[in-house]
């Protein structure tokens, strides 16, 4: 660790699992945008109950993937350590969750533009992929710190 003055700065610094990261983020959100059109579109699911069921999917995916790829050295073995990141990840990630949802609900309550291709209505997706974003930034720092533990390994 270097002199500085934040602790695990560095391992938050890391750029390779930042990227990692990232890219399990993309794929999260894609599965969360996905399931929220296909919910909110082909099955007329009121949109605040299909973003929750979307973003439990996406967190459900990304943990799977971050487990295997992007902290695969991280966490520890066995599948008591497994579980145990599981739900820290949900813990944490419900953090950034209801930063997602709170952000989301509040701009479509508050702003309404009428922008749609082919029936789909994109307002929403902007509006969630920049939910998404925000809450990214939590999750990272949080997903790093309590549920792998970079700073341990």
């Amino acid at each position: 660790m270097s002199d500085r003055s934040v602790p695990y700065l560095d391992d938050l610094l890391h750029g390779v699992r930042f990227g990692k990261f990232v890219s399990v983020g993309a794929i999260g959100a894609t599965f969360d945008l996905t399931t929220l059109i296909v919910l909110t579109e082909a099955l007329d699911l009121h949109w605040a109950i299909a973003n929750a069921i979307s973003i439990e999917v996406a967190i459900l995916v990304m943990f799977v993937v971050n487990e295997n790829w992007t902290f695969a050295s991280a966490g520890g073995d066995g599948r008591g350590s497994l579980g145990r990141r599981l739900l820290r990840s949900h813990m944490v990630r419900a953090v950034g969750s209801s930063i997602q949802y709170v952000l989301f609900a509040t701009v479509l309550f508050l702003v309404t533009v009428d922008v749609s291709l082919y029936g789909i209505d994109l307002w929403v997706i902007v509006v969630k992929g920049g939910s998404i974003g925000m809450a990214m930034m939590v999750n990272y720092v949080f997903e790093s710190l309590f549920t792998w533990r970079v700073h341990e390994s």
